[in-house]
C-alpha cells in the first residue's frame, strides 16, 4: 500500500510546474518556504493572531540544496569526493601539536583561525596553499600527521528549509524551567516565544540573522500560546546561530564552536535540525559531549528511505528523530535506518508576525523529542541522560514492526500533540 500511495503522490506532484522545485527520488516536489519574519516595527497585513496559515512544506532534498549553493557561491564553496558541500580551501584540525602545525606550514598551509573547544582542545582552521583543492590538502595533512584528527569544513544543511528574515536583537529575558540548546539560524520575535529565548550568539557572522526555520524550531521546543504549543513550554532556549546569512553558514567549524559554547554553559539537551556528511571533527566533539552526559537530538533528514545515513543524527549516541503525519504514518521523505531512535509528529509552528503555519519534515519532529527529554534533565550527566532516554523509550507507542525498527525507532512520542495539530 505504501508503494502505491507514494506512486500516486509522485505522479500528481510530477505534473506540477514552477521554478522552485526540489528533487526527491527524481520526482519534482514543490518547495514551499515558511514566510519570512518581519523586522521590528514592520506591519503585518496577511497574518492574524490565532489564524493558522496552511503551509505545505515538503523540504528540499540535500542534493537540491547543494546544487543551489554551488550555483550561487562556487567561489566560496566546493564539493568533497562524495559530493557534499565544503568551504573551499579549508581543512580543520583538532588539537594538533606544535610539530604538526610546523609541518603544515612547511608545506604551504596557513593558520586561518584557532578556537578553544570545551573539553577537546584547539580547533585550528588551516588554509590550503593556492592551487591545492581542499580534498587533496586533507590527504596531504593526513599523510604528514597520521595520528592527527583532520577533516574538511563540511557545510550542514537544514533538514527542512525556511526563509531568512531580517536581523533582530537577541532576546534577553530569562525564564525558569528546562534548558535547551538550539543550533540553527537566529530566532525571531513571536508571541508564543515571549520570554523564552535566554541568549543568542552568532558563530558565522558578527550578528544574529533570524530565520523562519529556527523560529519554527524554537516554537516547537518551548513555545506557548498564540496557536503554538511546544514540547517544553517556557523552557529557556540558548540559540547558536551558525548560519548568519552567510553562504558558508552551517560549516563544521561553526557547528563545533556552537556545541562547545552550549557545553561550556552546561545546557543539557541540544537540538540540531541539520544534516551533513560524516565529519571526523564534528564526530570527535559529539563523542566527548555524549560521554559527558549531554543529549544531542537531531533530525534524520528528508532524502527518502533509501538514502545513505546523514549526520549528526547517525553519530553514535545521538538521538535520531523521524517524522509522522496526522495518521501516524512515517513521512515518505524521511530517512530510515539504525539511526532512528524515535518518531514524532509535526505541529503548527510560529510563522510571520503572530501567525502560525503547518510544515512537514524531520526538522520539525526533532524538537518535540528534544523538548520532552529536556523536561527530564536538570543537568548534563551520563546517568540523567540514560534515564531520560530510557523513560522516553518506555513511553513510546510502538509503530510498524514489533519492537524497535528502522522506520519508527522505538516508536511515537508526543502523540498527545497530534490532537492539537489536528485542531
Amino acid at each position: 500500500m505504501r508503494v502505491r500511495r507514494f506512486a500516486i503522490l509522485a505522479i500528481a506532484l510530477a505534473l506540477q510546474t514552477g521554478p522552485a522545485v526540489a528533487q526527491l527520488g527524481g520526482l519534482g516536489l514543490p518547495q514551499v518556504q515558511l514566510p519570512s519574519l518581519p523586522s521590528a516595527g514592520q506591519s503585518v497585513s496577511r497574518t492574524v493572531e490565532g489564524v493558522e496559515a496552511t503551509v505545505r512544506d515538503l523540504p528540499q532534498t540535500t542534493n537540491a540544496q547543494i546544487r543551489s549553493l554551488l550555483r550561487l557561491h562556487r567561489d566560496l564553496i566546493d564539493r568533497d569526493p562524495q559530493g557534499f558541500p565544503i568551504v573551499r580551501g579549508e581543512v580543520l584540525a583538532i588539537a594538533p601539536n606544535a610539530a604538526a602545525l610546523s609541518a603544515a606550514r612547511a608545506i604551504g598551509f596557513a593558520i586561518e583561525r584557532t578556537d578553544t573547544i570545551d573539553g577537546v582542545g584547539d580547533l585550528v582552521t588551516l588554509r590550503a596553499p593556492d592551487g591545492l583543492g581542499a580534498s587533496a590538502a586533507l590527504q596531504r595533512l593526513r599523510r604528514a600527521d597520521p595520528q592527527g584528527v583532520y577533516d574538511l569544513d563540511h557545510i550542514h544543511l537544514l533538514a527542512g528549509m525556511g526563509a531568512v528574515a531580517p536581523a533582530q536583537p537577541a532576546g534577553a529575558a530569562l525564564v525558569r524551567g528546562a534548558r535547551i540548546g538550539l543550533i540553527d539560524g537566529g530566532v525571531g520575535a513571536h508571541p508564543s516565544l515571549a520570554g523564552v529565548v535566554a541568549e543568542q550568539r552568532p558563530f558565522s557572522s558578527a550578528s544574529i540573522v533570524t530565520t523562519a526555520h529556527a523560529t519554527a524550531i524554537a516554537s516547537l521546543l518551548a513555545g506557548h500560546g498564540a496557536g503554538v504549543e511546544g514540547a517544553a513550554p517556557g523552557a529557556q532556549i540558548y540559540v547558536a546561530d551558525i548560519y548568519g546569512g552567510q553562504p558558508t553558514g552551517g560549516s563544521a567549524a561553526a557547528l563545533v564552536r556552537a556545541l562547545s559554547w552550549l557545553a561550556s554553559g552546561g545546557v543539557p539537551v541540544i537540538n540540531v535540525s541539520l544534516v551533513g556528511p560524516r565529519n571526523r571533527i564534528v564526530e570527535a566533539i559529539v563523542e566527548r559531549l555524549v560521554a559527558r552526559g549531554f543529549v544531542i537530538v537531531a533530525a534524520v533528514g528528508n532524502d527518502g528511505p533509501a538514502a545513505p545515513p546523514l549526520f549528526p543524527a547517525s553519530y553514535a549516541g545521538v538521538v535520531g528523530v523521524t517524522g509522522v503525519d496526522l495518521n501516524r504514518r512515517v513521512l515518505i521523505e524521511a530517512a530510515q535506518g539504525p539511526q532512528v531512535e524515535f518518531a514524532a509528529p509535526g505541529m503548527p509552528v510560529a510563522a510571520s508576525g503572530s501567525g502560525v503555519a503547518r510544515v512537514r519534515g524531520t526538522s520539525y519532529a526533532a524538537p518535540i523529542v528534544a523538548g520532552l527529554l529536556a523536561t527530564r534533565m536538570a543537568a548534563a550527566d551520563p546517568v540523567q541522560a540514560e534515564t531520560a532516554i530510557a523513560s522516553l523509550r518506555n513511553e513510546a507507542r510502538d509503530l510498524g514492526a514489533h519492537g524497535r525498527d528502522n522506520v519508527y525507532g522505538y516508536g511515537l512520542v508526543g502523540a498527545n500533540f497530534l490532537l492539537t495539530s489536528a485542531r
